[in-house]
């Protein structure tokens, strides 16, 4: 199992904490120096004030944010989870993910979803009727964006007639796709056109907020997995799926950690093929942050990784 660490860019409510000079790359550091394998943000440019008066967040932007924790590090993966292509053209997006590919060294990992937030959708110029679809045609030019060849592509509002970009991402083919979404549509896209699949756990209420399909419990998961095979096995895909998701045990309203529930939690997603997961830790300061990082590896990190030598919290 491996794990990526989501640092705390949506506090903008904390920039003395969280925005100050070095603080992402602080937290990065001691992320990559604890064991995790990414660091992630999230991403909300223009969010509608009726949403953030009912729990919605800011997000700093997610490759400058990435882009300093990179600049901090040498090993760790750096995550956009997630990105929306449909907010933006799809070559500004590919040169944008390309350049921070390449300054990383190579350790982007490209999370992209459709997107939720009409009234967002609506501040950028953005067709919200039709996000999944525009995230389909922007995976495909940002692909051919991304060979650093001439490219020949019409697509919706745009148009390249012999076009081309460099740097090409430094991981090739492209960097890693992950396609975040429960749907069956999310599946087939990350199936089809992707490296991996990022669902997350949405009760009924939740994904009717989040435009998805619910994901309330473990057998939900595995339903959707089976499916994700069958749907592979359609298309003649041969290459392993990598699957993220979010163990139990961690709050989205900074709570604190059940690390028991956590590692039961995490051995469960590994025994039905998850690969990755996501950890959002608790903390309004930096030093708590730090602190989080450091019990949350003692803990979680070091009882799923080492099972036979660490005894549980």
């Amino acid at each position: 199992m491996r794990f990526s660490y989501g640092l705390p860019a949506h506090r903008v409510d904390l920039g003395d904490e969280f925005l100050a000079p070095g603080a992402l790359g602080e937290l990065a550091q001691a992320a990559e120096a604890a064991g995790f394998d990414a660091v992630y943000t999230t991403e909300h440019p223009f969010p509608v004030d009726r949403w953030l008066a009912h729990g919605g967040h800011h997000a700093l932007d997610p490759l400058v944010a990435l882009a300093f924790a990179a600049a901090a590090t040498t090993r760790i993966c750096i995550h956009t989870n997630l990105f929306v292509p449909a907010y933006r053209n799809p070559f500004l997006a590919a040169k944008g993910l390309a350049t921070l590919d390449v300054l990383s060294g190579g350790r982007l990992i490209v999370g992209v979803g459709a997107g939720y937030l009409e009234g967002e959708f609506d501040a950028l110029g953005a067709d919200f009727a039709l996000r999944n679809d525009y995230l389909d045609e922007a995976l495909a030019a940002m692909s051919a964006a991304w060979t650093g060849e001439s490219v020949t592509f019409e697509g919706s509002g745009y148009r390249a007639e012999g076009n081309t970009m460099l740097p090409a991402p430094l991981q090739r083919p492209r960097p890693p796709i992950w396609i975040g979404g429960n749907s069956h549509r999310a599946i087939r896209r990350a199936v089809a056109s992707a490296d991996g699949w990022c669902p997350f756990p949405a009760p009924a209420g939740m994904a009717s907020h989040t435009r998805t399909a619910p994901m309330a419990s473990i057998d939900d998961l595995v339903s959707a997995l089976a499916y994700a095979q069958t749907y592979a096995e359609e298309v003649a895909r041969t290459e392993p799926l990598t699957v993220c998701f979010v163990p139990e045990g961690l709050s989205m309203a900074d709570g604190p950690v059940d690390e028991g529930r956590v590692i039961a939690s995490i051995e469960e997603l590994a025994a039905v093929g998850v690969d990755w997961v996501t950890v959002a830790l608790p903390g309004d300061t930096r030093p708590a942050q730090l602190a989080a990082i450091e019990r949350f590896a003692s803990v979680v990190l070091a009882a799923v990784r080492h099972p036979d030598t660490t005894q549980r919290a």
